[in-house]
């Protein structure tokens, strides 16, 4: 229960509970005041009547036929007081007992406090006027409030009862809502102990509400989707880098061991020492990719982006590789008409693009020597993105293995007898979550065509 009423529902229960409460009290006040007010203007009304019909009786028949009216209305049962006094102040006729002093001197209707004559030592409350006739006569008229007191505790009751009712509901409401939201929040916390164990597979709850907590659980969720996809990933490269690694540095060693061995000659330790100087060269690229892939991947790589135009970048490294093309027996065509504008790095989209187009060039290659074959470069502008594709017509790849090929040290079996570190697609991929875009792998029939698809710069629109 103590955990309960310090939930954040019950407060805001209580909350409302107060806030309720002090408008509909301050409502109920002025509804109490605003009937009060009518009350007693009508009662003002009535007396001035009545006074007004007196007076005229008293004019018509003096004294006499005053008296009598005034007798047989104050006999009549009712809320009416009515009082005759002499200019002295001796009562002639009426059924008030006594009166406050100098409420006969009154000249507008004041309340006042009486005894109704048969009803001694009864103090009542009335609002009354007095009015002076001819002859220096008190004529006084007044209403019993009781009504209008019995109105107000009416009004203070209800008030009383419904501010009792609302504590009640806001109690047990706010106990209820806060029990739920206790216990669902008692779920998350009781799954995320389970994830602070090393237990990346469970997920927080959801109600099925679609309420902030179910919002926030998905984030969550999604969040620990992305640590456990990350953690994944940093076993599979730990296990690939022991993998791929192994042979190279197995290779270095070797090499370096025959240098050692005098009787292989000078000659013999120079080739050992370039072969060793070319397995470092091949190590060093890979932790070179390895470190830009990392940094494709910070947030931090943002800080450097800048407009540019996707066409005239393919067109650059279209120029770059047009002797390694040249060497392979490859025809390097270029399909980049118009300006293709994009915001980014430029060094990382190059990167990217390079990989792919090495790629294209190793495994687009003709097989038969003097026969040649094309690998093309676009860059064109498809809706709301940009689009870089790179196409060969080599081998390609099935389709069950495009996703695959994405992660990093993934190399086909057909692929492993030609060089290579299985990181080029990984760098282009990362590259592209980092321009919020994405990399296709489609098939070129025949061949393979990978696609960078990066949103178009805003700006440069129409």
């Amino acid at each position: 229960m103590w955990r309960l009423t310090r939930t954040t529902a019950f407060k805001l229960a209580i909350g409302y509970f107060v806030i309720v409460g002090l408008g509909f009290t301050l409502v109920m006040e002025r509804v109490g005041e605003n009937i009060r007010d009518l009350i007693n203007e009508q009662t003002r009304q009535t007396i001035d009547a009545e006074i007004k019909g007196l007076a005229d009786q008293y004019e018509v028949g003096g004294l006499t036929q005053l008296v009598a009216v005034v007798e047989r209305r104050a006999r009549a049962p009712g809320a009416s007081i009515y009082l005759v006094a002499a200019p002295n102040g001796v009562v002639v006729a009426g059924n008030v007992v006594e009166l406050p002093a100098g409420v006969l001197d009154q000249k507008t209707a004041v309340e006042i406090d009486y005894e109704r004559l048969g009803e001694p030592s009864v103090e009542r409350r009335a609002l009354a006027r007095a009015f002076t006739l001819p002859g220096n006569f008190h004529l006084l008229i007044g209403h019993d409030l009781e009504d209008r007191e019995r109105l107000r505790q009416i009004l203070g009751s209800a008030l009383f009862t419904s501010l009792l009712w609302l504590l009640t509901i806001a109690t047990f409401g706010g106990l209820f809502v806060g029990r739920r939201l206790l216990q669902r929040v008692d779920a998350m916390s009781a799954k995320a102990a389970t994830l602070l164990r090393g237990d990346l597979s469970g997920r927080l709850p959801l109600s099925g509400a679609d309420d902030e907590l179910d919002r926030l659980a998905r984030n969550l969720n999604a969040m620990l989707d992305r640590i456990a996809r990350l953690m994944e990933g940093i076993r599979q490269v730990s296990d690939n880098i022991a993998h791929d690694l192994r042979t190279p540095l197995t290779r270095l060693r070797n090499n370096a061991e025959q240098a050692l061995q005098l009787e292989t000659g000078e000659e013999g330790a120079r080739a050992a020492l370039e072969q060793v100087i070319e397995e470092a060269d091949g190590l060093i690229r890979i932790f070179n990719a390895l470190l830009m892939i990392a940094r494709a991947e910070s947030q931090a790589s943002r800080e450097n982006f800048s407009d540019l135009d996707a066409a005239e970048l393919a067109r650059d490294m279209a120029e770059l590789y047009e002797p390694a093309a040249e060497e392979a027996g490859v025809v390097l065509r270029v399909v980049a008409p118009r300006p293709a504008p994009i915001h980014g790095q430029r060094e990382l989209i190059g990167l990217a693009l390079a990989n792919l187009i090495d790629n294209a060039l190793k495994y687009g290659a003709p097989e038969v020597p003097g026969e040649s074959t094309e690998v093309f470069i676009k860059a064109a502008v498809v809706g709301e993105r940009v689009e870089i594709a790179v196409g060969d017509h080599g081998p390609g790849i099935p389709a069950p293995e495009r996703e695959r090929v994405l992660e990093r040290f993934v190399r086909l079996e057909a692929s492993r007898s030609r060089p290579g570190s299985g990181l080029g697609l990984s760098l282009a991929a990362a590259v592209a979550r980092l321009h919020d875009g994405a990399l296709r792998i489609e098939d070129n029939a025949p061949g393979l065509r990978v696609v960078l698809s990066l949103p178009r710069r805003k700006e440069m629109k129409g």
